[in-house]
């Protein structure tokens, strides 16, 4: 595979427009994704650019509502989505400021924007106007705009709105038809209609037909049994092979040879097996989205290292070794921290590997 950097000319650091549209049109003709890393702390945001950089590929950064909030700080009030916005805002400067050292291409992207979450989504596009009057470029590569739970019409209808912002500035937008099941970030669909879970192969092609007149910066976040969160196994039902019927349709209503013109996103991706990211590749999805898996990971480094000190860490002096010894060294925060980014790291690297994008660079 040929290099993304010679060969699309993608530079290190946070990249938009043309750019993105270029880094996934590759994914999708190669046959990679690339996955989606929720980020609530520089921490979580250097673990998961060290992994891109030790599997020389690229990835994406994304800022929830909650964890921009928690980005901000849980003491702050979150009336009017004020934390969120201003967290998800200092995120972005963050990972701008840092990405380009790990010499890797970062799409910063923000997730899961429901209808009551607008607020949030208008602020931070309007810091992106304010950052593209001033660089020319906006500051999110990306948002997701998911009015899933409103109706089809008003789903289109308000997506297009916010497409059509978002265009003169080349900005990604992602949007999602049908519901991911489970719960996550405060959202929970854990009791939703089974048949919410599966998008039709019509739908796809209105969504398209609609919002690529508008700009061809889209993807698409399409039901085929998504869950979010980890659950039994047998519990949840994938069915990643529909979304080759999805490109089918699309492509006929195109009338091109293109086999799969649309860009897919697969939400919901921890727990799932390898060769259902890998069918789920092969019809089109160039983003998957991990949280989960990635929370469990980042617990498991402290965890351990907590579990293996213990006797380090009841007291500031005193431990097996003598009770004058002093115990700074184990209780420091950059010891301890930095378990968990290893761990982190360590399985976002299987991520990449798993989703076929290691050496992609």
């Amino acid at each position: 595979m040929p290099g993304l950097m010679s060969e699309l000319g993608l530079k290190p650091g946070v990249i938009y427009g043309d750019d993105v549209l270029k880094l996934f049109q590759y994914a999708r003709k190669a046959g990679f994704a690339i996955p989606a890393i929720n980020v609530t702390s520089s921490s979580t945001a250097v673990a998961a650019l060290e992994a891109a950089k030790e599997a020389k590929a690229p990835i994406i950064l994304q800022v929830s509502n909650g964890g921009g909030a928690f980005f901000c700080g849980k003491g702050i009030s979150n009336d009017g989505q004020k934390a969120s916005a201003a967290g998800a805002i200092a995120a972005a400067h963050y990972i701008r400021s840092i990405a380009p050292i790990y010499g890797v291409p970062v799409v910063l992207h923000t997730d899961h924007c429901a209808k009551k979450l607008l607020p949030w989504l208008d602020a931070m596009m309007d810091a992106d106007e304010a950052f593209f009057k001033e660089k020319g470029i906006p500051l999110f590569s990306s948002h997701m705009i998911d009015l899933s739970e409103e109706s089809f019409e008003e789903n289109i209808k308000t997506t297009a709105k916010y497409l059509e912002r978002a265009a003169p500035w080349k900005q990604w937008l992602e949007m999602e038809i049908g519901i991911t099941g489970g719960e996550e970030d405060g959202v929970n669909n854990e009791d939703v209609d089974n048949n919410s879970l599966y998008t039709q192969p019509s739908d796809i092609w209105e969504i398209y037909s609609t919002l690529t007149k508008i700009s061809p910066y889209v993807s698409i976040a399409a039901a085929f049994g998504n869950v979010h969160g980890v659950y039994q196994p047998g519990n949840v039902k994938l069915h990643p092979e529909l979304l080759g019927k999805h490109q089918k349709f699309v492509a006929e209503k195109l009338q091109t040879k293109d086999e799969k013109p649309v860009f897919f996103v697969f939400h919901g991706g921890s727990g799932s097996s390898v060769d259902e990211f890998k069918t789920a590749i092969g019809h089109g999805v160039v983003k998957v989205n991990l949280d989960t898996d990635l929370q469990w990971a980042y617990l498991s480094g402290h965890r351990d290292y907590i579990t293996k000190n213990l006797e380090y860490l009841k007291t500031q002096v005193g431990n097996p070794e003598g009770p004058t010894k002093p115990n700074k060294k184990y209780y420091d925060p950059r010891v301890w921290v930095r378990e968990g980014e290893k761990t982190m790291k360590t399985r976002v690297v299987t991520a990449l590997q798993d989703f076929n994008a290691t050496g992609s660079l």
